[in-house]
C-alpha cells in the first residue's frame, strides 16, 4: 500500500504524517505541490502546517496548486483522501468538503490536547473506532472553527457525515462542536486535530494511529 503525503510551501507536519504512515506498515512518499500526479498512491494525506503562510485564508492559495487536480481526480474515483488541520482547510477551499474553517472564536492560537468523540464509524478512516469512543489528540491552529450554513449542517447530521466532535470543551468555537467531517462518498475525510501527533504512546497518546492503519482498509488492500 502506498500513501502519498503532499508537501506545500509551509507544510510542517508532513514528516509526522510520513512517520505515522510508515509505522502503520505503508510505503510512504512525499509528493511536491507542483507535481501533476500522485505517483500511484492508494491513499493521499494533506498534512498540517501553514501552506503559503496562510495568506488570504488558510488553504486559499494551495487549492490552485497543480497537485490538487490530481487529488480531486483521486477523490472523484472514490479513493481515500485524509486532510489534517491545514489539509482540512485545503479540502474545504477546494470544495472537496463542505463548509469552511474560520478564525478561532477566542481569536487566539490554540495548542493543546483535546478530547474527541467518535460520531461515525462509517468511513474507512474511522471503521475501527466505536461510535461514542473518546480519543485524545492535540490541536494546533488559529483558524480551526468549522462553519457552514444551517442547511449544510443539518445535511451533515442527517447523512451521518460528522465523524468527530469535540467533547468536554470546544477549543475554537466550531459550530455544533464539529471537529471532523466526511464527503458524500465517505472517502474524503478532514479533521482539525492531529492524529499523526497521537500515533504512539511516547507522544502522550496513540489514539490517532488507527487512522493510518485504516488506510489499508481504505485502499481496499
Amino acid at each position: 500500500m502506498k500513501i502519498a503525503v503532499v508537501r506545500f510551501p509551509g507544510s510542517n507536519c508532513d514528516a509526522d504524517a510520513y512517520a505515522a504512515a510508515e509505522a502503520a506498515g505503508a510505503e510512504a512518499s512525499y509528493v511536491w505541490h507542483r507535481s501533476t500526479d500522485l505517483g500511484g498512491a492508494d491513499v493521499v494525506v494533506l498534512p498540517g502546517g501553514f501552506c503559503y503562510g496562510d495568506y488570504l485564508r488558510p488553504g486559499a492559495i494551495a487549492r490552485f496548486s497543480p497537485v490538487m487536480r490530481a487529488v480531486a481526480a483521486h477523490a472523484a474515483a472514490g479513493r481515500p483522501v485524509l486532510g489534517i488541520c491545514n489539509g482540512f482547510q485545503v479540502l474545504c477551499e477546494a470544495q472537496l468538503l463542505p463548509g469552511a474553517l474560520a478564525r478561532n472564536g477566542g481569536l487566539s492560537f490554540v495548542c493543546r490536547t483535546v478530547t474527541l468523540r467518535v460520531e461515525s464509524d462509517a468511513t474507512p478512516f474511522t471503521a475501527r473506532y466505536q461510535v461514542g469512543q473518546q480519543l485524545r489528540m492535540p490541536v494546533a491552529h488559529g483558524d480551526g472553527r468549522y462553519v457552514a450554513d444551517e442547511r449544510t449542517l443539518d445535511r451533515l447530521e442527517r447523512e451521518d457525515r460528522v465523524i468527530f466532535r469535540y467533547a468536554g470543551g470546544n477549543p475554537n468555537g466550531a459550530m455544533r462542536d464539529i471537529a471532523g467531517i466526511t464527503n458524500e462518498g465517505r472517502n474524503v475525510v478532514g479533521l482539525m486535530p492531529h492524529p499523526e501527533r497521537a500515533a504512539e504512546p511516547l507522544l502522550g497518546s496513540s489514539d490517532g494511529a488507527a487512522m493510518f492503519a485504516l488506510a489499508a482498509v481504505a485502499a481496499g488492500v
